[in-house]
């Protein structure tokens, strides 16, 4: 639902050092995140860099294939559009709409289709303007739009498919699959999850996960020669705006807390969607059917780590404390209504282990396929950016770009001192120590300014609450 940031994204040009726009006398001012291994000045020579230091290519033909991809501008499909298309593949990618970064990037690209509008469609659009289709299940007046997915397989031998909750996410996932088996698909990847009730009667559903898991049972049901991947959390979940789950609050002193039900001491599969999931899924695609086929499920994660190892990994790539509490999850904006109930299962789900880790239901629903990360995922792709990279490297910058200034705090702190020796500081209500008026815990923006911001038909669709990076990903994609 973000704009995501340009700097950490492996086949675009390499970015300049941060530039803050209210730098005075010309001077740039920078951070000490500011020299990472995606600047030109570093001197990092990081595996992941793939800008750099890369070996001399042998030249080989360009691959004669086209991918199928909808919700294009979402993290997991956007990160296999810029490597597939990097290497020669056209992509036809449905967007929902075409504002934001993301979309523009992937509306640019030479070797990508662009089919612009919704997978679901309002069949009596005067009475269901105000419908939310987020709500999971049949919505009444809410339909499949069969013909733009007709059209987005056209001439397509492969496809990714990452469902959301966008419209009646079971009928549009049965509907997506049952035109790649009209067009032939070779092989068709979806981005699936458990239902951890099928797993354990005494777990309950995730309603969102729950509904990938029916589409996932239909697309082996037709039989489509189909891989299906069970992504970790997000390293590029966390943010210090206020969205819930991985909201990681900044406190007056400069460090953090993340809060949330997980068990401090129960594994977790993590992965850089951004960075990592298009790698994984084009090494699927060449690999093909053969290895990956008749539904094998691949858990995609390449990092196990409890949420007090993620704190602790976290802490030493971004330098600052971060605290974890086990606790409930916090909503303090509006957001999507199936999101909200998706929150309040996985409270319930991960609190059912209550003070022993080893009985927190595993993330994936399945223990042996949890164990399989992140050995399999390496196989596939082995240039990981992990969370403490991440935190070094690129949180600081997405931080930036959602209008936040903590990482500029200690260039603030020494101009001020040096302000104060050379006798131009003190006195009045101006001093260098003064709070900025629209500052507010690190925010360049109030909340209410942030809220209620609409892009036409979202009114319906319960996106309230909006950062700035944030504007055009899709919620959980």
């Amino acid at each position: 639902m973000a704009a995501e940031l340009h700097a950490d994204l492996a086949f675009r040009p390499v970015p300049r050092d941060i530039r803050l726009a209210s730098a005075t006398n010309g001077d740039e001012k920078r951070h000490k995140h500011s020299r990472s291994s995606y600047s030109e000045a570093s001197p990092l020579t990081s595996r992941n860099n793939s800008l750099t230091f890369r070996p001399a290519k042998r030249p080989m033909p360009s691959p004669n294939k086209t991918i199928a991809i909808i919700n294009a501008s979402g993290r997991q499909a956007a990160s296999l559009i810029r490597v597939a298309t990097a290497v020669g593949y056209h992509v036809r990618a449905q967007l929902r709409n075409l504002e934001g970064v993301v979309a523009t990037e992937v509306a640019t690209n030479p070797n990508v289709t662009v089919l612009r509008g919704e997978l679901y469609t309002k069949e009596r659009p005067s009475e269901t303007v105000q419908v939310d289709v987020t709500k999971n299940g049949p919505i009444s007046g809410i339909g499949v739009n069969h013909a733009l997915i007709q059209e987005l397989f056209r001439g397509a031998q492969l496809a990714f498919i990452n469902t959301t909750f966008y419209g009646d996410e079971q009928r549009i996932g049965e509907a997506l699959a049952d035109a790649a088996k009209r067009a032939g698909i070779q092989h068709y990847v979806y981005s699936s999850m458990p239902d951890h009730h099928a797993y354990n009667k005494e777990w309950p559903s995730l309603p969102l996960w729950a509904s990938k898991h029916k589409v996932e049972e239909y697309v082996k049901k037709i039989g489509l020669p189909a891989t299906f991947v069970y992504t970790g959390i997000y390293n590029n979940n966390f943010t210090s705006l206020p969205y819930p789950l991985f909201c990681t609050e900044l406190q007056d002193d400069g460090s953090w807390i993340w809060q949330a039900p997980f068990h401090p001491d129960a594994k977790l599969p993590w992965l850089d969607a951004e960075h990592d999931v298009g790698p994984a899924i084009l090494q699927i695609f060449k690999d093909g059917p053969r290895k990956w086929g008749a539904g094998k499920r691949i858990g995609l994660a390449y990092e196990m780590l409890s949420p007090k190892e993620a704190c602790e990994v976290f802490s030493r790539g971004v330098g600052r404390p971060v605290r974890y509490i086990h606790g409930p999850i916090e909503t303090k904006v509006s957001i999507p209504e199936g999101y909200r109930c998706q929150l309040e299962a996985l409270e319930e789900l991960f609190g059912l282990g209550h003070d022993d880790p080893a009985k927190q239901p595993p993330y994936f629903g399945d223990a042996e396929l949890e164990n399989t990360c992140p050995r399999v995922a390496l196989e596939l792709w082995e240039g990981p950016r992990g969370l403490e990279e991440y935190a070094r490297e690129v949180f600081p910058l997405e931080e930036q770009a959602n209008g936040l200034r903590w990482m500029l705090d200690d260039a603030d702190d020494a101009a001020a001192t040096n302000h104060q020796r050379n006798g131009n500081g003190g006195g009045g209500g101006g001093g260098g120590g003064a709070a900025h008026p629209h500052h507010i815990n690190g925010y360049m923006t109030t909340l209410a300014q942030m809220a209620q911001y609409s892009d036409g038909e979202d009114e319906d669709e319960g996106l309230v609450m909006r950062g700035l990076k944030r504007d055009d990903e899709e919620w959980l994609a």
